[in-house]
């Protein structure tokens, strides 16, 4: 079968790649085509388009590269159609995917989002284009089965979450090894801009704590000099801060704290059972266009609490996220009480996700769609 799969950041990158691995596993005679990342490409040669190109997150920085994200709208439409896939599978992205995923239901083509979108945060409506454009819907967190079920989306299959599968491989390849001194790592995102806001106030925490090694999760396709430029403005002895690109999984299986930008990289540095502070700074025009939508207020923004259902981890969102909070919440998450707490919290997290396999589950669906 020929596959037509998308994926428009760096978690859809590694999720695609490995539902790549587990399609050709199922069906040796599988073709793709695809946007996405090294990890893709890792699989099968070049994409259509990078996601270097396709990452814009928030309405006012979409607004900013509107020529940007049309142009990439104008070239998938065409390119679906000329390459005409058995299936096209559109992986998390929604803005952008479901897009895709209506151009290609009214062309004839079937179709699998991975990844389901947040409907449960936001207003309702939206489910009515799933019911539409999709043939199938597969959803990877526990809590969202009560929601298709009562909003009656007979396509939505659960698979649970493919993190345990990516985690479950690296623990099998790459065991971990430790250093002397202890290293917290600094997820700081991976796009420019929430990159730009919340990484100056890391780079500040490492500045009063020289007792620990810090290092930054950087990503290659970013570019080295975005990383340098930030750190140079910083100032100062900044000797024990280091960046390791594309080594997010290494530096988490030896790190012993974590501060995050919330995102797929909160139930990451959770599956390590690494303690962490979570820490978001969008643009407030953005936040505020956002509430908007919102049709009931949610009670957390990341991963790890938003599955317990529960405040595992510290959330600082906005104004929150200033030295002296931060500094407080740090403070929480090296003391060995706070430590305990929180990978009971893991703990219970794991039990609630289950077994790995989510990738297999996937291509399962796609196949038999």
């Amino acid at each position: 079968m020929r596959y037509y799969i998308i994926a428009g950041e760096a978690s859809g990158d590694l999720h695609g790649a490995n539902l790549m691995r587990a399609l050709r596993r199922q069906d040796p005679e599988a073709q793709f085509r695809y946007w996405g990342g090294d990890q893709m490409k890792a699989v099968e040669g070049e994409p259509v388009r990078h996601i270097r190109d396709m990452a814009f997150m928030g309405f006012v920085e979409v607004l900013a590269h509107l020529p940007a994200v049309m142009d990439n709208i104008r070239l998938c439409k065409k390119d679906i159609l000329d390459w005409r896939p058995d299936v096209l599978v559109t992986i998390d992205y929604p803005g952008f995917n479901l897009k895709m995923a209506r151009h290609a239901h009214e062309h004839g083509i079937r179709t699998v989002h991975y990844i389901s979108p947040q409907l449960w945060a936001w207003k309702s409506g939206r489910i009515k284009r799933l019911r539409r454009d999709l043939d199938r819907l597969c959803y990877i967190l526990p809590f969202e089965q009560d929601y298709y079920r009562d909003n009656r989306l007979p396509q939505a299959v659960y698979v649970g979450h493919p993190l345990l599968d990516a985690v479950a491989a690296f623990h099998a390849d790459s065991p971990a090894d430790g250093n002397g001194r202890k290293t917290i790592a600094l997820l700081p995102g991976s796009r420019r801009q929430e990159i730009a806001k919340v990484l100056p106030v890391m780079l500040r925490l490492a500045a009063r704590h020289k007792e620990y090694d810090f290092a930054i999760a950087g990503m290659t396709l970013l570019g080295e000099r975005f990383y340098r430029d930030i750190l140079d403005r910083q100032g100062g002895d900044m000797e024990h801060v280091r960046v390791l690109y594309d080594q997010t999984y290494p530096l988490l299986a030896s790190a012993y704290a974590a501060v995050v930008c919330s995102g797929t990289a909160t139930l990451e540095t959770c599956l390590f059972n690494v303690p962490q502070v979570v820490g978001y700074i969008a643009n407030p025009i953005s936040v505020a266009i956002a509430r908007r939508f919102v049709e009931k207020r949610i009670k957390y923004i990341s991963l790890v609490n938003l599955i317990a259902d529960a405040p595992v981890v510290t959330e600082l969102i906005q104004n929150d996220m200033n030295d002296s909070r931060l500094e407080e919440e740090f403070r929480r998450i090296t003391a060995d009480d706070s430590r305990r707490e929180m990978l009971d919290g893991y703990a219970r997290i794991h039990t609630i996700l289950g077994n790995a396999g989510a990738s297999d589950r996937a291509a399962h669906e796609c196949i038999n769609v």
